[in-house]
């Protein structure tokens, strides 16, 4: 199975990056959800978030290769079969996927050094802080950074709609080509 993408199928890497990255954002999602109804006294009270921000910051290193291999390997030609509003709703629903999350890691940085200390990732490093001085900055960005989460789902079930539309009404490779990838001529 080729590693690198085609005109034709995405490779390996390509498709490993897009599960680890899915993975990664449900992960977030159920476990940031999880930890907005702990209370102090709870045992996951620090660990909760300090897995969620250390995961976070790891998510946004994949995403800046993921983009780098993207960029520098291509992508494959869409279907033939598929219509120009559907190419052109494809390319805004990736373009948006990939704004949000940046959107909502920038805002979770902004939460976690509102206080002026660096986040330590799985105690590898730390991420130094840059605070903004902003009054209330913790809980302006806790809101920015709940409702993007919120809006990122959303367009991700749609992302899995359009996909399951391909593969169960148009009967296309759409999700197969994501699945695996395909030996190319």
């Amino acid at each position: 199975m080729p590693v690198g993408n085609s005109k034709q199928s995405w490779g390996t890497l390509s498709i490993a990056l897009h599960w680890l990255v899915a993975l990664c954002v449900f992960g977030l999602f159920g476990l940031g959800f999880w930890m907005t109804g702990l209370d102090y006294y709870h045992a996951w009270y620090k660990q909760g978030p300090d897995l969620h921000k250390s995961i976070g910051i790891m998510l946004f290193l994949l995403l800046l290769f993921r983009l780098a291999w993207r960029l520098f390997n291509g992508h494959p030609d869409p279907l033939p079969t598929h219509t120009e509003w559907e190419k052109r709703l494809a390319h805004a629903v990736h373009l948006l996927l990939y704004l949000l999350l940046f959107a909502i890691m920038t805002s979770g940085y902004f939460i976690s050094t509102a206080d002026g200390r660096a986040i330590p990732v799985f105690d590898w490093f730390a991420l130094p802080a840059y605070p903004l001085g902003i009054e209330q900055q913790e809980e302006i960005a806790g809101t920015i950074h709940w409702y993007l989460a919120l809006t990122l789902m959303s367009l991700v079930g749609l992302h899995a709609v359009g996909a399951l539309k391909h593969h169960f009404i148009d009967k296309d490779e759409t999700l197969k080509r994501m699945f695996y990838a395909q030996k190319t001529n």
